[in-house]
């Protein structure tokens, strides 16, 4: 059996977009936040906020009978591991062969590409 992985699943991302949305959230307003996009069993959420805690995603306090999670870690270091993980998996690192592919397969807008542009001009 492999290791549990550090990176966030679909499931655990999609928990994880929702949290970032507001300053705490309970596993009840998780899931009923989950229920409006598809069905899914309130111990399942659960049970992957609790995976998110272990993993160091979420921290939790007990307020009350109920649990209240904040991320461990702001969204935007979270996706850059992310990006930084999928470059170094598919594209052994390199971020080129990335860029090219998304601008051939025309998946970026002319202001995306600006921007990006721009971005590239403030780099040393």
């Amino acid at each position: 059996m492999r290791p549990p992985s550090k990176t966030l699943t679909d499931q655990e991302l999609e928990i994880m977009k929702i949290v970032w949305e507001r300053p705490t959230a309970t596993v009840r307003e998780v899931y009923e936040a989950l229920l409006e996009r598809r069905k899914v069993a309130y111990t399942t959420v659960m049970t992957m906020m609790k995976i998110l805690e272990q993993k160091g995603y979420l921290t939790r306090k007990q307020v009350e009978r109920a649990y209240v999670y904040r991320p461990a870690q702001p969204k935007k270091r979270v996706i850059q591991a992310m990006v930084r993980d999928f470059v170094n998996r598919v594209f052994n690192g390199s971020a080129e062969p990335l860029l090219a592919h998304l601008i051939e397969d025309k998946r970026l807008t002319a202001g995306e590409i600006a921007e990006i542009r721009r971005l590239i001009g403030e780099k040393p």
